[in-house]
């Protein structure tokens, strides 16, 4: 293929008709997973009016990911990954339909969502590896940094449109139901564009064995950039996530209905997609490892500021620069990852990739859960985002490959480890 023209050097990824139609599907899951949480999220606390719950959510959702991490990564590299995700968004689909159940029958107890929240959590797992390793498979490898960058577009403009439609459907119709009835036809349309995608082939994967469930683990650890690229990750978005303790926010702090539960969720997201299509048109451009510190050190400063503002708007522009700064970081993780590994790998190293990101996002909801439990929402969320500024200085010196890395470049993927050089 001839190289693209200026013009449409930003959007070359979507020449490809697979990735076009991959990229609805993405669109459309995210934005019913993004709905169904906020309605979850506010659903909960109404029953219990308790923090630490709302951290149960992300604990429910987290723990299949971790116990399953090997085999969901195997499946990704041993099946055809557009059957996997077609799986996946039907198992959606399923889970909010059981959540529709469990509001209409008008029961107090939260144990029944706490279940569905835990199968919620096992088709992440399978979802998040193939919907990862999929993507190499789907543009020519000299288009895939404009991919990832449009794949986190995407992701964030569902971000934006999931939890506003959630927050605006709950309001209207007085509870959880709507909510969930949006998002199982949302999700069935996601299952419906998945199923013309088509993918390019790949290598075929050894059989499954213990010594091939974890090769993606061992691959991780060989690769140090990798590894301080995705710990960074874990750690400070773990130590730095508000994101569970927004309906606290909403109700108690800055007095706010669920609207304003649907605009707080919605802002980090505006932030990150505008990030996003600024990287599409202008990439990074060298020293990628000092621009990863930077982005994280921003997400934690304005963790911080989000934690002491009692300002509507003040906390929306927080966390819009929060999701800016979160973006950065996302581009160039997702870049190294996929660059740097084989494909009849991906899988498995996506799935560990996924733990350290499941880590941080739904155990890092339980833990801003607990800790204002014990201290407060406030002292939580500012604790938080101070501990990131610090697991910055420390990455920094643990890892002196994340501050020479440079150019987001393609390498080999050949698994030679000497074909696997730092970028």
């Amino acid at each position: 293929m001839s190289p693209p023209t200026d013009s449409k050097a930003g959007t070359v990824a979507f020449t490809h008709p697979d990735f076009t139609l991959f990229q609805i599907a993405r669109f459309l899951i995210v934005a019913a997973i993004e709905m169904q949480a906020i309605a979850v999220g506010w659903q909960v606390y109404e029953i219990t009016r308790r923090p630490l719950d709302l951290g149960l959510v992300g604990l429910a959702q987290f723990l299949p990911g971790i116990l399953l991490f090997p085999i969901s990564g195997h499946a990704s590299d041993r099946f055809e990954r557009r059957n996997v995700l077609t799986a996946c968004y039907a198992g959606y689909a399923v889970c909010s339909v059981l959540l529709l159940l469990i509001a209409r029958s008008r029961a107090h107890s939260i144990v029944s969502i706490y279940a569905v929240l835990a199968l919620i959590g096992i088709v992440r797992s399978f979802n998040g590896t193939a919907s990862r390793a999929i993507l190499p498979q789907l543009v020519p490898e000299e288009h895939f940094p404009n991919a990832v960058a449009w794949n986190a577009t995407t992701f964030q403009a569902a971000t934006i449109l999931g939890p506003s439609m959630g927050g605006i459907l709950y309001a209207l119709f007085r509870g959880p139901s709507a909510v969930y009835v949006a998002a199982t036809l949302t999700a069935i349309g996601a299952f419906s564009s998945t199923l013309r995608i088509k993918t390019r082939p790949r290598p075929h994967t050894e059989p499954m064995t213990f010594k091939t469930l974890f090769a993606g683990l061992r691959f991780i650890w060989r690769e140090k950039l990798i590894l301080g690229a995705i710990s960074l990750d874990l750690f400070a978005v773990l130590l730095g996530g508000a994101v569970a303790l927004l309906p606290v926010y909403a109700r108690v702090i800055l007095h706010t209905g669920p609207w304003g539960l649907g605009l707080l969720r919605t802002a980090p997201a505006v932030g990150a997609s505008m990030m996003a299509v600024l990287l599409v048109h202008r990439p990074l451009r060298g020293r990628a490892g000092v621009a990863l510190l930077w982005s994280v050190a921003g997400f934690g400063i304005f963790t911080i500021l989000f934690g002491v503002s009692r300002s509507l708007v003040l906390s929306l522009a927080a966390l819009l620069l929060l999701g800016a700064s979160d973006m950065i970081s996302v581009i160039i993780r997702a870049t190294l990852v996929q660059l740097r590994t084989p494909d009849e790998m991906r899988g498995r190293v996506t799935a560990v990739d996924m733990v350290f990101i499941g880590t941080s996002n739904e155990f890092g909801q339980f833990e801003s859960g607990l800790t204002a439990q014990w201290f407060g929402t406030v002292p939580a969320v500012v604790l938080g985002g101070a501990g990131t500024l610090v697991v910055i200085a420390l990455w920094a010196w643990l890892f002196p490959e994340l501050r020479k890395a440079g150019e987001l470049t393609a390498t080999s993927n050949a698994t030679d480890d000497r074909d696997l050089e730092t970028v």
